[in-house]
């Protein structure tokens, strides 16, 4: 970084030439004579403004991870005199933007949340800041999925320990060595820390990277801890945790959406009784191109809809296995092929009885518990990203100028704003209620309990993101349909908001479902 010092202005309105140009930013002086025939739009502009305070149109063309880029190597100083004006606050501080943050966060007293939890989140946002966003971003962009050598990172940090529910697998793990985000110990370890852990991962604003690292992994570890064997539980279950190895879910297929009792892919007993012999396909399997391990849906039986259904632990890498017939293809989707969507060919797949989950059969009661923490994490991602969107929209409604003011001083802006505001913490607190109980609750408690409650919630969360990605793309305008620039991250938002209204259960399904429970109950005495 060149010296600074205190300049002039006399000084600084001299340097308004092809050879020599600086332009200040923030009361922060910025030599750009080197960099001019470098810059993206052109050296005309920034000739332009040579000599000149160029703070206002910086702020409107710009987002604030360009000037972190070139900061250290272009600035040489500050205006003399001039006051101080403090840098922007960067990607992994806590945000002061009204409601960027939860409410705990901000400063209110939570019935829930303890100074453990906040110190989990900062931990956590600090290593997704230094070690995972730089490559998410490149990642999104080039559409390559994320290295092994990441996921064993992640895995040390103890984050993907943390996007697991409570148990006693953390227990095992922290035994072993492992510590998790903040010096959580494993036994103060609740589904508000996993929660967190999900709502970070989900502010990085990469979808098809934050799925990249987590969408797979989240859905299938929970069945491999629940319903698996003890070799799964103690073998499978921690190299997965480690980022060893990687794990993902099958259970949709084409013809099997949300109606998982319609699937087709089946498993008959070989003649020797050592192994299931799997033929069927499934479709898009998040993370399958690139999973060591497959929790996966197949009917072992001939009754009808979800009676002869039952979970198999696919290993890629079979040992002593042909696994010839196991094929993954990848998927074209609304988001960056880095997630590793995948279609999934099983011609004569052998695999060993003793990768059955559960009991045989028993399948599509493993499917529906498994659904509620699926649904939960869902919620928790969606509404952390419609959180970070409402921020991106805070800080453009602040730098944009229109008619010579901050286009928030429209008040058709404020009003969306609004309405945003009011469903994002409408559905977060209904989240925080969910998640409490989930921590004073048993896991099958939780299943007789939550299904109902959890299937509306992610209904109204998606369609917060609705609400919020239509109001945000307004906002932008042109920009939000840009995919660079200041509205890029709304235009990633509003392209891909709608994978967490179709997948884990479509809105439809989730709305019926929700009012479907809650009649169970109904009184009979209750009359007009």
């Amino acid at each position: 970084m060149p010296e600074m010092r205190e300049i002039e202005m006399s000084e600084i309105e001299a340097k308004n030439s092809a050879d020599a140009c600086w332009i200040v930013i923030d009361n922060r002086v910025y030599d750009v004579s080197d960099f001019a025939d470098m810059h993206p739009g052109g050296a005309g502009i920034l000739q332009a403004y040579g000599g000149k305070d160029a703070t206002e149109v910086f702020w409107s063309y710009h987002r604030n991870e360009v000037l972190e880029k070139f900061h250290e190597k272009l600035c040489i100083g500050t205006v003399k005199g001039a006051p101080d004006i403090p840098r922007a606050v960067s990607w992994g501080e806590i945000s002061k933007v009204p409601f960027a943050e939860p409410s705990f966060m901000r400063g209110w007293v939570s019935p829930f949340l303890k100074d453990h939890h906040k110190a989990f989140r900062v931990a956590v946002r600090s290593f997704l800041e230094t070690e995972v966003r730089p490559i998410a971003e490149q990642c999104e962009l080039s559409g390559k999925a994320p290295t092994p050598k990441l996921y064993q990172k992640i895995g040390k940090f103890g984050l993907w320990a943390a996007r697991t529910p409570p148990g006693p697998h953390l227990k095992m793990l922290e035994a072993g060595g492992l510590k998790l985000p903040g010096g959580v110990a494993a036994a103060d370890f609740d589904y508000f820390h996993e929660q967190i852990a999900h709502e970070e991962v989900s502010r990085l604003g990469t979808p098809g990277f934050i799925d990249s690292i987590g969408a797979g992994f989240v859905i299938s570890i929970a069945p491999i801890l629940y319903f698996g064997t003890d070799i799964m539980k103690q073998q499978v279950a921690p190299a997965v945790i480690m980022g060893d190895k990687r794990s993902c879910l099958a259970i949709s297929e084409p013809a099997a959406g949300s109606d998982v009792a319609g699937m087709l892919t089946h498993a008959r007993m070989s003649d020797d009784g050592k192994h299931y012999i799997v033929n069927g396909t499934k479709k898009w399997i998040t993370n399958g191109t690139f999973c060591d391990y497959f929790v996966t849906a197949v009917r072992t039986g001939t009754k009808p809809g979800g009676k002869s259904i039952s979970l198999l632990l696919i290993n890629r890498d079979e040992p002593g296995v042909d696994m010839d017939g196991f094929e993954t293809k990848a998927i074209k989707t609304s988001y960056a092929s880095s997630a590793g969507t995948s279609y999934i060919v099983m011609e004569d797949v052998h695999v060993p009885v003793a990768n059955l989950m559960g009991k045989e059969n028993k399948g599509f009661e493993y499917i529906m518990y498994n659904f509620n923490h699926e649904r939960w994490f869902i919620v928790a991602m969606v509404l952390a990203g419609a959180r970070s969107i409402i921020e991106e929209s805070f800080k453009w409604s602040m730098q944009r100028k229109v008619f010579g003011q901050a286009l928030m001083t429209q008040p058709v802006i404020r009003e969306k704003f609004a309405q945003m505001i009011g469903m994002l913490e409408a559905a977060h607190s209904w989240l925080e209620a969910i998640t409490f109980q989930m921590t004073v609750m048993d896991f099958k408690t939780q299943q007789l309990e939550l299904g109902g409650p959890i299937a509306l919630l992610k209904y109204q969360s998606t369609r917060t993101a609705h609400l919020v990605a239509d109001q945000s793309v307004q906002i932008f305008g042109g920009r939000a349909i840009t995919a660079t620039g200041m509205g890029k991250q709304v235009e990633r938002f509003q392209r891909t908001y709608k994978f967490g209204a179709i997948l884990g259960g479509s809105e439809e399904i989730m709305a019926d479902l929700g009012i479907r429970q809650s009649l169970r109950d109904y009184p009979q005495n209750a009359k007009l």
